[in-house]
């Protein structure tokens, strides 16, 4: 029964993202407060020992440094936006002539360099599919074939990235530092990413795309700007800071500091895009203050606080508190011994060798995250699993941490009502009202496009093979991990 609050907000999300199509962080967050609460009704003897339970494992080391990574992150991934990163992308594209066939395999190209460098997949897919994803309709590409990319590129990012919250959570949640995390998962991350291009190349050349006006074609060019690629540079700062051993939080501000300056210097942005005081225009210093560049005079019901800063942080809250809900049913769950039952049960009827082991382990993480549609919160609900899985046949904390983020990293942006998928489906919608050209034929919808989400379901078939074969097998004696106070 001590299962119950995990299982009620699986059932939970199921209906509300997978039944009803809502793609909604907040609700899910209901849907776990619910859960707790009638979990409490089948306690056995004092419930004060379940309500202290819930705040112990809200105040678990694991959630906390996942949250406060991904305030930073998200500060830098909308920075750097705000500096019109995938404006340089596009206009890259443009000097290299990209033509229809090969822009989907480009955008992959693109849209993994982005999410590798900003560490969220979800803001690449609402970047691309609001910008790029015209443009390249407007070349002629198709545009099912394109979103796929597009969710590909975002799975790849997300799975690689050292500021990625899912990079974050498998790493933390197996006591594993995150640049060795990183370095050894590539090997697998590559292998996917290269024979989802060669599919992106050859699926390009065999579909077509909409019949876009000339006219419209204009748009390619005028949404470019190659200052925008300035924030590679950025980007690099983070990733190399990361992988050589630097506490996250210091090597994300660092690429934070680079982005506002760069913006600044070379005028991508401005101070207030990036954080302004939206002050009453009634306030008695409003004129005073008028002429300070972080200070914006707006009606009083405006009044607040904006920019790529603010908004960065603020996009994280539901997620927060959602995945210190879902560690609290977690330790509910533990303290319970629901799960010491479960882990008997696969240990001695499925788990029985290290093979058997590992296939177990990545069929969790797939079943999990096609049921939770929030990648990082199906990560955090199956972690403990993998750990004590890992554990028993000594496998090292690298290797746990590779199969933990990929299989819910890659399923997060392939079902309908995943929601990477439904975040690039929103945007997309959007569409037809901003562009003349843009019509409702156009629009991709969901149920079309997860078969062309080629990384994705690669990446899931790399594991399957790895754990079948043993290929990157490694046990702890190989290769110890203490390194975790680096996260």
């Amino acid at each position: 029964m001590s299962t119950l609050p995990i299982v009620l907000f699986i059932v939970w999300a199921i209906v509300q993202s997978g039944v009803l199509r809502i793609s909604d962080t907040t609700g899910l967050v209901a849907g776990m407060l619910i859960a707790l609460i009638v979990g409490m009704l089948f306690v056995k003897g004092d419930w004060t020992t379940y309500a202290n339970t819930i705040f112990d494992g809200m105040t678990q080391r694991v959630a906390a440094t996942a949250i406060v990574a991904w305030l930073w992150a998200g500060m830098f991934a909308e920075t750097i936006q705000t500096g019109g990163f995938v404006s340089g992308l596009v206009w890259a594209a443009d000097v290299f002539n990209v033509g229809p066939a090969l822009f989907p395999a480009v955008v992959f190209i693109l849209a993994g360099l982005l999410a590798t460098g900003i560490g969220t997949g979800y803001g690449t897919t609402v970047a691309f599919t609001t910008l790029v994803f015209p443009a390249g309709v407007v070349l002629g590409a198709s545009p099912e074939l394109l979103f796929g990319a597009i969710l590909s590129g975002a799975a790849f990012g997300d799975n690689l990235a050292p500021v990625s919250d899912t990079t974050i959570v498998s790493a933390v949640t197996q006591e594993s530092d995150i640049g060795g995390v990183v370095a050894s998962r590539f090997k697998y991350a590559i292998i996917a990413a290269v024979l989802a291009f060669i599919g992106y190349l050859i699926a390009g050349s065999m579909m077509s795309g909409e019949s876009v006006s000339q006219s419209a074609q204009s748009l390619f060019v005028a949404n470019s700007n190659p200052l925008g690629l300035v924030h590679l540079v950025s980007m690099f700062v983070v990733i190399i800071t990361a992988v050589l051993g630097r506490h996250i939080i210091e090597a994300i501000s660092w690429g934070l500091i680079v982005a506002v300056v760069l913006n600044l210097l070379l005028g991508l942005a401005s101070l207030s895009d990036m954080l302004v005081f939206q002050v009453s225009e009634q306030f008695g210093l409003a004129q005073s203050l008028s002429g300070l560049p972080f200070i914006e005079l707006v009606a009083p019901a405006e009044t607040g606080v904006s920019g790529s800063i603010y908004s960065g942080a603020a996009g994280f809250f539901p997620l927060a508190i959602l995945v210190l809900l879902i560690v609290a049913g977690s330790r509910i769950m533990i303290r319970g011994g629901g799960f010491d039952a479960i882990q008997d049960w696969l240990l001695n009827t499925v788990a029985t060798s290290v093979r058997r082991a590992e296939t177990v382990m990545v069929l969790v993480t797939a079943t999990a995250n096609a049921m939770i549609t929030i990648n990082t919160a199906a990560e955090i609900a199956v972690a403990p699993y993998i750990a004590r899985l890992g554990e028993k046949f000594n496998i090292n904390g690298y290797r746990r941490a590779n199969i933990l983020d990929a299989n819910t990293t890659a399923l997060g942006y392939i079902f309908p009502w995943a929601g990477g998928v439904l975040v690039g489906y929103a945007q997309i919608q959007n569409l037809p009202g901003q562009f003349d050209w843009f019509t409702r034929s156009m629009v991709v919808e969901p149920i079309d496009v997860w078969p062309l989400v080629f990384h994705g379901w690669l990446l899931f078939g790399v594991f399957i093979v790895a754990a079948l074969t043993g290929f990157g097998l490694e046990y702890v004696s190989d290769r110890e991990s203490t390194e975790v106070t680096r996260v």
